[in-house]
């Protein structure tokens, strides 16, 4: 795992996936966003580090994007939102972030494994956990 911090976009696959959502047209922005927390939220059995790493950046774009949100500052954020763009989330992109970040940090997750084996999963835990924080809470 190419993982240089605990932040949610402080890895390779949260930036590259960035690097993505960044290249896509701006109309199907949500919709990228939308099928990474799916396929994380409804995956059975074991879940990769690659998916939950993508589905923790994206709950964090959805959560930069609420109101009263703390603007994004980390240089591997999509470059669109660092410049002052944004993103109309709806509530239930919002419920399905929760759904998906459960999902990633419970049981049969490889990242939660990953982070378990560092010795010190508390930053990286917690990290997901304020982002699960911000999205449950009303807009």
């Amino acid at each position: 795992m190419g993982t240089w911090d605990s932040g949610p976009f402080d890895n390779d696959g949260a930036a590259d996936w960035c690097g993505d959502l960044d290249e896509a047209d701006p109309a199907d922005r949500l919709g990228v966003v939308r099928q990474t927390l799916a396929a994380v939220a409804d995956h059975a059995g074991y879940l990769d580090d690659r998916l939950g790493v993508r589905a923790v950046a994206a709950a964090a774009v959805i959560v930069s994007q609420r109101p009263g949100a703390e603007p994004l500052t980390s240089p591997y954020a999509p470059e669109f939102l660092l410049e002052g763009g944004s993103l109309v989330v709806p509530e239930d992109v919002a419920a399905l972030a929760v759904r998906a970040l459960d999902r990633v940090v419970g049981d049969d997750s490889e990242w939660r494994e990953l982070w378990e084996d560092t010795g010190d999963p508390a930053d990286a835990l917690a990290a997901v956990g304020d982002l699960r924080t911000a999205l449950a809470a009303a807009p």
